[in-house]
């Protein structure tokens, strides 16, 4: 048997076929972000959002702007998004132990399912509460719908530029910031509607802009309950070719054949891959497995950028004594 070299077919670093990242070493990983200054853009962007809502109530009672009081709530959700990442920031950072193997990292996916939640709930509210003032429209001060809007739309560019360098390729992150940035919509679709109301008088516009809002919140929820149910339900990532995958372990030298290969991911950036290959029985007679089983890690993570992977080399005689491979 000669000494297995060759790694799998293609060049290392190339990229997955969808979404995937280009590699090099461990720098597949790093994101040039460290988990304390996440923490600190969100918690600037929690103060900002937490001290502005607090006005914006007061203003949305004394205006009698529903579109006000919907960002107002929507808001609410925002800074509770932003208050439920960073606890769940907390629990991701720690360390493994006990029957937590993994330990708490899946706790920033169900941060971000939750915010895709709570999204498609205040949507429900503001979108009953709008078609009820379409039906019957109430007074509404257009100025100060404006300028409360107008500082709301500067509040909210501030926090998401925070958000934005934070590290959105974290699940968790993202569901803060689309949070935000659904509300600096809502904010900019408010001031057109206070506009129109100053110059028209028609107070259906404030209704229609909430709507608007809902359109926009819909979306964003459909977005985090996806990819998180994704994660959740154990599902292959969406830039995983599985066919590709399974083809660059089966074009290593002395693999014959791969089976029950499974692809999941634990919480944002940390694929896992478990797989059963197939070699020659030489290889465990000349006592070249432990080389071929570098070879195969050394394939994953130059070309797909896997560090926790489990292997199960098995000889070919083996196939008959391993019943429901898939």
């Amino acid at each position: 048997m000669t000494d297995p070299t060759p790694l799998c077919g293609g060049e290392p670093g190339t990229r997955l076929t969808g979404t995937g990242h280009e590699h090099g070493g461990h720098a597949g990983h790093s994101h040039g972000v460290s988990i304390n200054a996440d923490r600190r853009y969100l918690i600037g962007a929690l103060t900002l959002l937490g001290l502005f809502m607090i006005g914006e109530v007061i203003a949305a009672f004394a205006s009698g702007s529903l579109a006000l009081l919907s960002d107002a709530g929507h808001m609410l959700s925002d800074v509770g998004a932003i208050a439920a990442a960073l606890w769940a920031m907390h629990l991701a950072a720690q360390p493994a132990r006990g029957s937590w193997t993994f330990g708490w990292k899946r706790a920033e996916i169900l941060s971000a399912a939750g915010n895709g939640v709570t999204l498609l709930v205040v949507s429900g509210i503001i979108a009953f509460e709008a078609v009820r003032r379409l039906i019957h429209p109430p007074e509404v001060e257009g100025g100060a719908v404006v300028i409360v809007a107008l500082v709301g739309v500067a509040v909210n560019i501030a926090a998401a530029w925070l958000l934005a360098r934070a590290n959105r390729a974290s699940l968790n992150v993202e569901g803060a910031y689309q949070h935000i940035l659904t509300d600096l919509y809502g904010f900019i679709g408010t001031v057109v509607a206070g506009v129109v109301i100053l110059l028209t008088g028609w107070t259906r516009a404030d209704p229609i802009a909430s709507l608007i809002v809902v359109a926009l919140m819909l979306y964003a929820a459909w977005g985090l309950l996806r990819d998180s149910g994704r994660i959740l339900l154990e599902g292959a990532p969406r830039n995983v070719d599985l066919d590709s995958l399974r083809a660059h372990l089966l074009e290593t030298e002395h693999v014959r054949a791969v089976h029950d290969l499974h692809v999941w991911t634990v919480t944002s950036d940390l694929p896992a891959v478990s797989v059963h290959v197939v070699v020659e029985d030489e290889c465990f007679a000349d006592g070249h497995a432990p080389q071929l089983l570098d070879h195969l890690q050394a394939c994953l993570h130059g070309h797909f950028d896997v560090e926790h992977s489990t292997f199960q080399l098995e000889p070919e005689s083996h196939s008959a004594h391993e019943p429901g491979t898939h």
